[in-house]
């Protein structure tokens, strides 16, 4: 059979570009290696019967606020969005934490940031309060922005490393809780634009606040696929493509997969010039992570902790650039990072009743592959003492586990490639319009492409749009 558009790979990236081409009446199949659709998108049984976990993504601010799936009519198709009250908390040795609603409250971030409050405001909600003029920008490929102005304001902040733009914070638990922010992008906090991360996650916090699909991430993967169906779209599971030429005829074929995926497969129709540039794309650490069903709630110290999405544990800016920079070296430290999250909390079709779900991660080393459990589990009952005592079950994904469980994370990485500032825009291939390879009719709609890592979409999107230009369709 004959189609316009073939995607390979059914991740949100993937389930983004397929839904826009639909949305232009194009004819178009996804074809899906896993049983379940849904890439890092995906929610299962991992340790108990009843108990459900997030496998990969779990707390999804860009997803909420994602400019293409905002559009899209997702809460006819069962998308329900649960909004905890605090986003985001960070826990310390002295019982206290510091914590961040929407709200930018004096009262509120006073209790959080003590004298620092003026001044994460006079950062933060200016930048907050312009995110729709620069936000179509940044979650783009590279480009002269929309609105210079704004664009600047953020960029004079982001261009700095995490390590030294925290160095105007006069509290250390604000410099803590930034670099704790900044640490999801698994990069050297001393590097360049690790600030820029940070600063995103903390605009999402305040602008959309950190929600998540109630019943699992799958369920936004499951409305992502429902409306696509609804287009016209066809969805084919349990198919692994192995060569380029076991696939349809097509107008264009969209990869949601890594450089790596991607020279196998269609390696043979590409220059040299652009094969080799393929091969020299960096990927970064692995990540070590853990579900838990427990007995009861996570017994934090601090109660803040008890109502927020997610908390962060590091203990002092210290611990956590030491724990970003070594697994760059192929080191472990003693402490590691830890992000958590208590989707169980808020959502009780996840367990049984009274029963709850703990989500943890740590980064470890590219294919790391030895189980620090006691690691992860030891910080959080630093802050949480009695948590090891509520444990029922956990199960462990190492980054050669999660490797085989999705070819995309190579070594455990989740976010498709290091977003180094090298590789920020220019992923895979230095390129006004990366999505489009040498080879007429292939592209690539994977999280390799700018913006990068992250449940958005907005890789797919562009990659759509690509395409639609090249087709000559209007958009």
């Amino acid at each position: 059979m004959y189609y316009d558009a073939i995607i390979i790979g059914s991740g949100p990236n993937g389930l983004a570009a397929a839904i826009r081409l639909a949305q232009k009446n194009l004819k178009v199949k996804i074809f899906e290696a896993m049983d379940t659709i849904g890439g890092g998108a995906r929610t299962a049984e991992l340790t108990l019967p009843g108990f459900k976990h997030d496998i990969c993504s779990a707390i999804l601010p860009l997803g909420f606020g994602s400019p293409f799936f905002k559009k899209l009519p997702l809460e006819q198709h069962g998308l329900e969005w649960i909004h905890p009250p605090v986003s985001i908390a960070h826990p310390f040795d002295d019982g206290s934490a510091v914590s961040v609603t929407k709200s930018f409250d004096e009262n509120l971030l006073e209790r959080s940031f003590g004298k620092d409050s003026n001044l994460y405001r006079k950062i933060f909600q200016p930048l907050s309060e312009n995110w729709d003029l620069i936000e179509k920008d940044l979650l783009g490929p590279l480009r002269f922005p929309s609105h210079p102005i704004a664009a600047a304001k953020f960029g004079y902040h982001a261009v700095h490393s995490a390590e030294s733009f925290v160095k105007k914070f006069g509290n250390i638990k604000t410099r803590t809780f930034f670099l704790g922010l900044a640490a999801h992008g698994i990069l050297p906090l001393n590097n360049i634009f690790t600030s820029a991360i940070g600063l995103v996650l903390g605009i999402y916090a305040h602008k959309y606040g950190w929600p998540f699909p109630k019943g699992g991430t799958q369920s936004l993967t499951n409305a992502l696929a429902s409306f696509f169906i609804s287009l016209g779209g066809e969805i084919e599971t349990n198919t692994e493509v192995k060569t380029f030429e076991e696939l349809p005829s097509a107008k264009a074929y969209l990869f949601d997969i890594t450089p790596k995926q991607l020279i196998k497969i269609t390696g043979h129709k590409f220059p040299n010039s652009y094969l080799a540039s393929l091969k020299k794309y960096k990927y970064g650490p692995g990540v070590f992570k853990i579900d838990f069903a427990t007995d009861d709630l996570i017994p934090w110290t601090a109660w803040e902790c008890r109502e927020a999405a997610v908390v962060h544990i590091g203990g002092s800016p210290e611990e956590i650039i030491e724990s970003e920079e070594s697994v760059w070296k192929g080191k472990l430290t003693r402490v590691p990072f830890i992000i958590t999250a208590q989707q169980s909390l808020f959502d009780a079709t996840r367990t049984p009743a009274g029963k709850h779900t703990v989500w943890a991660y740590c980064h470890v080393p590219s294919g790391y592959n030895e189980d620090i459990s006691e690691l992860v589990t030891n910080q959080i009952e630093r802050f949480a003492p009695g948590f090891r005592k509520i444990i029922l079950a956990k199960t462990i994904h190492t980054p050669s586990a999660f490797e085989k469980y999705n070819p995309n994370y190579v070594g455990g990485d989740i976010n498709g490639g290091a977003q180094t500032w090298d590789q920020l825009f220019t992923r895979p291939v230095f390129s006004l319009t990366p999505y489009r390879t040498p080879a007429k009719g292939i592209y690539i709609c994977s999280s390799s492409t700018p913006p990068g890592g992250g449940v958005h979409g907005m890789c797919g999107f562009h990659a759509a749009e690509t395409v639609l230009k090249d087709l000559r369709i209007a958009r």
